[in-house]
């Protein structure tokens, strides 16, 4: 990757993040899978000012994380995929896997470490699940997982045009995988063998603990087949499950501060539903 590359990178991934957000949303309003319950207009409103946010906050306490680590380390020649002089036919592939990996077990501890959960929990609480779910992270928990992620750069020294492709991988699959898409029924079976589908992760999003302690992939099913915590498919099935999680279910977890606040108030809501 050079130069005039990577100066591009932003306009790069920030065009592919508008392309797969509105080929998605045509999909939704075309064909969506569920009901939506709640207000559209506050629910994006909060998580696009969330995604936003988070891209701010990056930029400012972690500007080398990603592309800028990987062409320091690169240029050093640090890293194993550097020590063992790997091809990048071979590096690009292994990265991919590898960093697909970490985000999985990432994900796992986020819900089994009581802080890291709290943090993890705004992004559960989105009382509706469509797209915009898919950016809605708090921006503590996206500098501890760019963190994680800047470890895996420095001790692996990929290319830096794998890297690249794991960060459109992750949000585009991210907004994939949380869409309001209804795929057919058989394309859905097949699809998700190598990708995890929308019905797929909306199981981790259900009220119910046992189905949102499964599914935890965002871009490859494997490691969830593999690790033991795959669910096919909710008990209730995907139109009768409740999205979100018990307590937190009014209009403070789709407000942009209150959101934000979240974490550090463990005083659950009302159960006062919001049109």
């Amino acid at each position: 990757m050079n130069a005039l590359e990577t100066n591009f990178e932003p306009i790069i991934r920030f065009a592919i993040f508008l392309l797969v957000l509105l080929v998605i949303l045509i999909f939704e309003i075309v064909n969506p899978r569920r009901r939506l319950y709640y207000s559209k207009k506050r629910r994006w409103l909060t998580n696009f000012a969330l995604s936003v946010s988070n891209s701010i906050i990056l930029s400012v306490l972690l500007p080398f994380v990603g592309i800028g680590a990987a062409m320091i380390i690169q240029n050093n020649g640090w890293g194993l995929f550097n020590l063992l002089d790997l091809a990048d036919w071979f590096s690009i592939p292994l990265y991919l896997l590898l960093f697909d990996l970490i985000i999985y077990f990432q994900h796992r501890i986020f819900h089994k470490v009581d802080f890291l959960w709290k943090l993890h929990r705004m992004h559960h609480t989105d009382l509706d699940y469509d797209v915009s779910t898919g950016i809605r992270f708090h921006p503590l928990s996206i500098l501890i997982s760019s963190l994680i992620k800047l470890i895996l750069i420095l001790a692996l020294g990929p290319p830096v045009i794998a890297v690249l492709i794991s960060e459109i991988l992750l949000n585009a699959t991210s907004m994939f995988n949380h869409s309001n898409w209804h795929i057919p029924k058989r394309f859905d079976a097949v699809l998700r063998l190598i990708l995890v589908t929308p019905d797929v992760h909306r199981v981790h999003h259900s009220t119910n603990p046992d189905e949102h302690g499964n599914n935890f992939g965002f871009n490859f099913p494997w490691w969830d087949r593999l690790f033991g915590t795959y669910k096919a498919q909710p008990t209730m099935g995907h139109d009768s499950m409740q999205i979100g999680i018990e307590g937190f279910n009014d209009q403070r977890s789709i407000e942009f501060f209150p959101a934000l606040a979240q974490p550090f108030n463990d005083k659950p809501t009302s159960n006062s539903a919001l049109n």
